[in-house]
């Protein structure tokens, strides 16, 4: 069955296809057999390749550039990083009608993590703190910066200020409009990163994490990986964390208020502006954005 369309002019993604692009350029896994629906993310498409593989698809043309990166990126971080990330081991080309290239991977073992399947939430929240501490201290020579090749993620927190309003007016109804304009506009007071680039994320998302046994094991989708503002990766404060478990996230890197208030609005203005892009095509997107906007109008309301 292909996969469902989240975006104008996507190309057909389904199970047959793998397999022919597999026997036509990886014949080595070519009788293995293809898993679908693993994973169907805004940006990629997976597909379980026997027991111990993955291959990774791009579903839309503005993540084509991603599969470059993390093929050049990864195996150069994973190293040196305290939690498991994807290693890619093939990277396909353009074929049987599908326009972009594509990676296969090593499957990772795990769950997507949620608040209920974590033994230990504060623990977790500490252990992805230490993950993004030692992530910001690899040397970024040669990295790619924060910009279009990243949707984005790590740039000024100002550069999302017209799409933001946008979605804000767009969402008259749906959201508090009042509230969600009054959070905004203190993200964007807070003082900007004076420091130097760092490597981030860039979509730190709970589906973009892994659990085993209930513990954090993994870190996925790196296709916002850049050098930007640290900031953008601490919006998995607000799209994961509570209470005890949003401290201890902050703790574990030593965040000071600046830092904290631009995630704020890292995590408001990537809430805000899908939920009216996903409101007719995507619910599990959608109620993940009303709680992340619920969450971060609360917190904002508590400290003013």
């Amino acid at each position: 069955m292909p996969v469902v369309k989240l975006h104008p002019d996507e190309p057909d993604i389904d199970a047959d296809l793998v397999g022919r692009l597999l026997a036509a350029q990886f014949p080595q896994w070519a009788g293995l057999p293809v898993q679908g629906g693993v994973s169907a993310g805004t940006d990629n498409v997976m597909y379980r390749l026997g027991a111990d593989l993955a291959v990774r698809l791009p579903r839309v043309s503005w993540a084509v550039g991603q599969v470059d990166k993390e093929q050049q990126w990864l195996p150069r971080l994973a190293p040196q990083l305290p939690l498991a990330v994807p290693v890619p081991l093939g990277l396909g080309a353009p074929a049987e009608g599908y326009p972009w290239p594509w990676s296969v991977y090593r499957w990772l073992e795990g769950e997507t993590a949620t608040v209920e399947r974590m033994s230990d939430p504060v623990r977790s929240a500490a252990e992805l703190g230490g993950f993004l501490t030692a992530l910001r201290r690899i040397d970024t020579a040669g990295g790619p910066l924060s910009g279009t090749g990243n949707f984005s993620r790590g740039v000024p927190l100002a550069a999302r200020d017209e799409p933001t309003r946008e979605a804000i007016a767009a969402l008259d109804g749906e959201v508090d409009v009042e509230a969600a304009t009054s959070a905004w506009e203190s993200a964007l007071r807070a003082p900007r990163w004076s420091g130097p680039p760092v490597w981030v994320h860039g979509d730190l998302s709970s589906g973009n994490l892994l659990l085993r046994q209930g513990r954090l094991a993994a870190v996925i989708d790196f296709g916002g990986l850049a050098v930007g503002d640290p900031a953008v990766d601490s919006l998995v404060a607000w799209n994961l964390f509570s209470g005890e478990s949003r401290e201890a996230f902050r703790a574990a890197q030593a965040l000071d208020d600046a830092a904290w208030a631009r995630g704020r609005g890292w995590a408001l203005s990537v809430a805000l502006i899908a939920l009216p892009y996903y409101l007719h095509t995507d619910p599990g997107i959608v109620a993940d954005s009303r709680r992340v906007v619920a969450e971060v109008l609360a917190d904002h309301q508590r400290v003013g």
